[in-house]
């Protein structure tokens, strides 16, 4: 009896006394703790395979859209045998195993990394490269490059307490490229034919020896002034020029004339007849190349007919049907001096502002101008940019050569 006794009560004396908790609960806790350390550890490796992950597709992609844009384009296969090869670089070998070496003419012409390995193996990479091929305009392509890149993490044996063997890890990256990307446009010359145009410029025309030169102070003679030597190129003349190396630069850009339409109309007190827009740029160096300097000066009129022709349907229906595109609307606008009337500047300045709101890129140049005329231009124009001012033949030229090359630069597109 007093031994049940004594055991009872040293039964209930062990319930009572808290001394031994503490390693109950450390024993208890311990796999947490455990666990807690192997997840810190396998998100550090997670963060850093996915970034290099990322890494090794952003190459992959960026290297075959590249290369099927390059002057020897490679098939679509070899182009996805590079992006293969591209990754397995960027992994040291270790993530992607392209099959052959890292000759991207050897990997697998399928897209796809290790072909051969088994389906659901966690220690394989699956790398898969998707080559999307498209019509861009009527004679070049577009490509979108889509690298898919899988990859099955072992968690370390602490995280694994927790009942979870293996993490799956996706990068995706995509890049584009064309092969052709010229934009098409549609511009018209507003060009200013006034009596001034005749006066001499400081350039030397070494294709003379003598001829009259005009100025401000001797125009009252025109056109019975002497011939007199040296004799220097006059405003007209240089326009010519500058308008002739400006469509070189769209020739040059669309040479079997797939992409541009131009047309010119020229001023002085009135507008003169409106050149038509068409393909190429032959009628409107037919139109600028017959121009003569005389009369006054009004240019609302003209820049109103050029904006009309160049924003009327008739230009997207022509340019939807040959090349598929909307085109970017341009006018160059330019002139030598002030207009007769003031209302001319207010009549042009509003056309101006219309053609803003409606996206037409408005390029003017001022030569040799006093500062009315120069006033006019730099309000007329879309930018700050877009405003030239030329004191000298050869400034009007580089001028008309810029806007000529901002005009029909390529728009050649690699983005990720």
């Amino acid at each position: 009896m007093g031994r049940r006794y004594t055991v009872g009560r040293s039964f209930v004396a062990m319930l009572k006394d808290r001394g031994g908790n503490f390693g109950v609960m450390a024993a208890l806790a311990a796999p947490l703790v455990l666990a807690a350390g192997g997840v810190a550890v396998d998100l550090a490796t997670m963060m850093t395979t996915k970034n290099q992950m990322q890494d090794a597709a952003d190459a992959g992609a960026l290297a075959a859209a590249s290369a099927l844009v390059s002057k020897t384009p490679p098939t679509t296969e070899k182009a996805k045998d590079i992006a293969l090869a591209f990754l397995k670089v960027q992994t040291s070998g270790s993530d992607v195993d392209v099959p052959g070496g890292s000759d991207p003419g050897t990997a697998s012409a399928s897209g796809t990394s290790d072909p051969g390995a088994t389906a659901g193996d966690p220690a394989t990479p699956q790398t898969t490269v998707d080559i999307i091929e498209s019509k861009n305009g009527p004679t070049g392509k577009a490509y979108k490059v889509t690298v898919l890149n899988r990859k099955t993490l072992q968690l370390n044996a602490m995280t694994r307490l927790l009942g979870q063997n293996s993490i799956d890890i996706e990068t995706r990256a995509t890049a584009e490229s064309a092969t052709e990307s010229k934009n098409a446009l549609s511009m018209y010359l507003v060009l200013d034919r006034s009596g001034s145009m005749a006066w001499k410029t400081n350039t030397l025309n070494s294709k003379k020896t003598s001829c009259p030169n005009y100025t401000e102070a001797n125009w009252g003679k025109y056109p019975n002034l002497a011939a007199t030597s040296p004799c220097y190129v006059t405003k007209v003349d240089a326009l010519k020029t500058a308008v002739s190396d400006l469509l070189k630069q769209l020739n040059t850009a669309d040479p079997n004339t797939l992409y541009v339409r131009t047309a010119a109309i020229s001023y002085n007190s009135a507008q003169d007849t409106a050149g038509n827009l068409d393909w190429g740029t032959t009628g409107t160096s037919t139109y600028v190349n017959a121009l003569v300097a005389t009369g006054g000066t009004a240019s609302g009129n003209a820049f109103k007919t050029a904006y009309s022709r160049v924003t009327a349907t008739t230009e997207d229906t022509a340019h939807k049907a040959k090349n598929g595109q909307v085109p970017t609307k341009y006018i160059v606008f330019m002139t030598d001096g002030d207009n007769n009337n003031t209302s001319d500047d207010t009549t042009t300045l509003s056309w101006c502002d219309t053609a803003r709101k409606n996206n037409v890129q408005v390029y003017t140049v001022a030569f040799m101008a006093p500062d009315r005329g120069k006033s006019l231009l730099k309000s007329c124009a879309t930018t700050e940019a877009n405003y030239f001012q030329a004191e000298e033949a050869g400034d009007l030229i580089a001028a008309f050569k810029a806007i000529g090359e901002r005009a029909s630069a390529l728009a050649t597109r690699l983005t990720k």
